[in-house]
């Protein structure tokens, strides 16, 4: 009689389960590489990113230490103006002299 069981193909069951795995086995295989690919350009942008900022920091950092330079000469330029002999040497370079002093200048002669 030509009845076929219920349930039953005509196609090995072998083949059924090698199709359906070989389609989950690519849609995993795409998943991968695209997670890849896109893990891949996140790296290759913070990196750039990373450089960007470290080269910037050290340029903060060098302008940093020159400020803190020109302050410690301001700072030691500030103590200096407390000295009175500094003071009075200040004052003689600009032509300012105590009462009992006699400026003594020189000329240069010319040949």
């Amino acid at each position: 009689m030509g009845k076929k069981p219920v349930g039953r193909s005509t196609v090995p069951t072998g083949q059924v389960k090698s199709a359906g795995a070989r389609r989950r086995l690519m849609l995993w295989m795409t998943f991968v590489i695209v997670f890849v690919i896109w893990a891949g350009y996140i790296f290759l942008v913070q990196s750039a990113q990373i450089s960007d900022k470290s080269s910037h920091l050290a340029t903060q950092q060098a302008s940093k230490e020159d400020t803190l330079k020109r302050l410690d000469q301001l700072k030691y330029e500030v103590s200096r103006l407390k000295d009175p002999e500094y003071i009075g040497q200040l004052a003689r370079k600009k032509g300012y002299y105590l009462p009992e002093e006699t400026p003594i200048k020189v000329e240069e002669s010319g040949n």
